[in-house]
């Protein structure tokens, strides 16, 4: 399978630099495994396309301010952003990596000190001369590339989910910013269970991939945990006839790391880089609460996987066609 059949021509206008006012009110499109279907609604009226004993299940990580700015001595300016700040050295994308010399010491807009070491598994190895928690006070909101302006004091909230609880992600899940606590619990009142799982999104979800062919790509491990009572509640709606939701490809890529083959999960924590592309039989996960995904990126590749490819296209032609809002703070898709 080669990875430029998940390439798309997507119009500027539609990926989304700011979220909406109401997280809730961006337009949701639903599509149906079953019988084909593509709808369009809106986020908020999420429990009409949902029955009591289903389940839904959160990403709870939060993300942390991992985008760094400073100075080399002749006063250029370099970007530091971290993907995975929790090693004994951290590792983070360089810029001008390619200009910055072995032993290079960065001084940080807080007066903290980064040396830049060598090649990492992504990016560069960087060492800090105060405790990390110290440098993130003066960090920014990682907002992605494709969102080209700076951070703003705003995005410290919208860039969280409003369920977020554990530090470590440097990249939001975002299908989950449309969630409202007004709509959350609206669901649960409706009758579905709402249980979280944690997997610290970092660039092993949002890496390009580089390779021809779908198969040879390589994901970057991510921190992922699903704890006992949640597991409980996972198989007993799914021994009950209850489906289970993934809210974004997060929480999809965790219950699949902890799934049995016969649609039960065990509870677990560790690090997982399972790849989800076309072919891949779902253990666990019945449905699907996503944004709409770049062209050619794991992520398009896993909705593909779940949906059937030919359905997405049709999907993403229509959406493109209706001018739906792309990528992190966009609109959003269920898939049924």
């Amino acid at each position: 399978m080669k990875v430029k059949e998940f390439y798309y021509d997507l119009p500027r206008e539609l990926v989304a630099q700011y979220p909406l006012e109401e997280r809730d009110s961006a337009r949701l499109m639903v599509v149906s495994r079953t019988d084909g279907g593509i709808r369009n609604g809106f986020f908020g009226d999420l429990t009409k396309h949902l029955k009591p004993g289903d389940c839904l299940v959160l990403n709870d990580t939060r993300v942390i301010p991992a985008r760094l700015f400073g100075r080399r001595k002749t006063g250029a300016k370099v970007e530091i952003f971290l993907i995975d700040p929790y090693l004994e050295v951290p590792m983070a994308l360089v810029k001008p990596s390619k200009r910055i010399s072995l032993g290079e010491q960065i001084e940080l807009e807080n007066g903290s000190v980064a040396t830049v070491l060598g090649d990492a598994e992504v990016g560069r190895y960087v060492k800090f001369d105060s405790p990390l928690e110290d440098v993130l006070r003066s960090g920014h909101v990682p907002l992605p590339p494709y969102v080209v302006r700076n951070d703003t004091p705003r995005d410290k909230d919208d860039y969280q989910t409003v369920y977020a609880a554990r530090e470590g992600a440097t990249a939001a899940p975002t299908a989950g910013l449309h969630f409202t606590r007004r709509l959350l619990k609206g669901i649960t009142e409706f009758g579905v269970k709402v249980v979280r799982v944690t997997l610290h999104t970092n660039y092993g979800t949002f890496s390009p991939v580089k390779t021809e062919n779908v198969e040879d790509h390589k994901m970057h491990a991510e921190y992922y945990e699903l704890k006992s009572e949640e597991a409980k509640i996972i198989n007993g709606v799914k021994a009950s006839g209850g489906r289970i939701f993934a809210v974004g490809t997060t929480s999809a890529r965790t219950l699949e790391t902890c799934a049995e083959e016969h649609g039960k999960v065990n509870p677990s924590s560790g690090k997982s880089n399972l790849f989800i592309y076309p072919g891949y039989r779902f253990k666990i996960v019945d449905g699907m609460v996503t944004n709409f995904h770049l062209p050619e990126s794991t992520l398009l590749m896993m909705v593909s996987a779940l949906a059937g490819k030919d359905l997405i296209w049709e999907a993403y032609g229509k959406a493109i066609m209706e001018k739906y809002r792309f990528f992190s703070y966009g609109d959003a898709m269920l898939i049924t």
